[in-house]
């Protein structure tokens, strides 16, 4: 994969599919910062995991909802290697519940975490990459962002809404030579799936045309690829990797 910044910012990469997008991108030659809001630990295992395989990788812990805390990030960043390159927002919560008993805090809290900070990273990256006239975002959003899902209704309009609003953002960013795209995840196999019943895994697999669930990995080439200049004259698109369960 053929990159011309130098650093990428991953929110939420502390485990799960964003920790695997750190290490694909570090063996992709990119310097990664590993962001992360509680799981220290597990940020730090990544670095070193990353390190150990010769890439380069920082941690960096802030919670992604906290405007300010997300506005000094960047200018940490900018401010240790003189630019950011690439960001991916893939930090995000899911607070589960029929709309008929969800209360409007619950409905709040995953749109401020998901959304609204998708937005700030995104604004800022703007600024900050303006100055270069040069960089790439990726918002990882969801399948049901796109389908919708019963029980998801905060979670599905955080990621309906970073859909559009990443269409927004590539008008923007396009005179200036910077580009915003969004990828939507279906069903990927991590420790949050990996607690679900055998009957409940065949259930949801018997919908997917390829039949399984996909691998992180295969979310992370997706992002890299979208990051990358492979795919230079791709802006504003939602690329979908969900194994055909949803075109």
């Amino acid at each position: 994969m053929k990159f011309t910044g130098k650093n990428v910012l991953i929110t939420g990469s502390s485990r799960g599919i964003g920790a695997q997008i750190a290490k694909s991108l570090a063996e992709f030659g990119l310097k990664v910062w590993i962001n992360y809001r509680s799981g220290e630990a597990e940020a730090k295992a990544v670095q070193a995991e990353i390190i150990a395989l010769g890439g380069e990788a920082e941690v960096i812990g802030f919670d992604v909802s906290d405007e300010t805390a997300f506005v000094n990030a960047i200018k940490t960043i900018v401010a240790k290697d003189g630019e950011i390159s690439y960001l991916v927002n893939n930090a995000g919560i899911t607070k589960d519940k029929l709309a008929i008993r969800m209360k409007a805090d619950d409905f709040m809290s995953v749109i401020d975490a998901n959304l609204k900070s998708t937005f700030i990273g995104c604004r800022e990256a703007l600024k900050a990459m303006s100055k270069k006239r040069f960089g790439s975002v990726v918002n990882i959003a969801s399948i049901v962002g796109e389908t919708g899902n019963l029980g998801q209704t905060n979670y599905s309009a955080s990621k309906g809404g970073t859909i559009a609003m990443t269409k927004s953002f590539a008008m923007e960013g396009a005179p200036r030579g910077i580009r915003f795209n969004t990828i939507t995840p279906g069903f990927i196999a991590t420790k949050m799936t990996d607690v679900l019943k055998d009957e409940v895994k065949d259930a949801f697999t018997a919908k997917i045309p390829l039949a399984r669930f996909g691998d992180p990995k295969e979310v992370a080439q997706a992002v890299a690829f979208m990051l990358s200049n492979h795919s230079s004259y791709i802006t504003g698109e939602t690329l979908k990797v969900n194994g055909g369960l949803y075109m």
